[in-house]
């Protein structure tokens, strides 16, 4: 069972401008009052334990300000997954998730949906919009073919 808002509020304290959540009462004989609560992961997450069970840090953050739990994905905007200020928390769904990711270790362009065609020795821009690759053209250039992604992102809503 999660953790009801009452509780939550009741043994951690929580600044929505620094994202830290803080003992307000100690839960085991590791917790110390006014100490910050958890730990990050190996992923990059914080994540607290409270009654025996693991949170995200993020999702108690959203339902600790907010009052209820997040419908979706709790999106960290600037990537850094440690970062649980409330102005950098989103709730989106997965595929919007994945649009906010950093570039692939295998991308080679060094720009997000720019990849190098060598039979035409041409840039490709690429986009992906409702699970349907798109090809938004060949360029001379890798900064040209970032910038027709950018603006092809932008005219269909999604995010650069």
């Amino acid at each position: 069972m999660m953790i009801q808002l009452e509780r939550l509020k009741n043994i951690l304290s929580f600044d929505p401008d620094t994202g830290i959540f803080v003992w307000k009462e100690s839960t085991a004989h590791r917790t110390k009052i006014g100490s910050v609560a958890g730990a990050i992961s190996v992923k990059g997450y914080v994540k607290i334990q409270v009654d025996r069970r693991l949170y995200a840090a993020h999702r108690l953050a959203w339902f600790y300000h907010y009052g209820e739990w997040p419908d979706g994905i709790v999106d960290h905007i600037n990537r850094n997954r440690s970062d649980n200020r409330i102005a950098n928390l989103r709730v989106v769904s997965a595929s919007q998730n994945m649009r906010n990711c950093g570039l692939r270790s295998t991308n080679t362009s060094g720009h997000k949906g720019v990849s190098y065609f060598a039979h035409r020795k041409k840039w490709a821009a690429q986009i992906r919009i409702h699970g349907e690759n798109w090809v938004v053209g060949m360029f001379d250039t890798p900064e040209a073919a970032a910038a027709a992604y950018k603006n092809a992102a932008e005219a269909n809503g999604l995010e650069y």
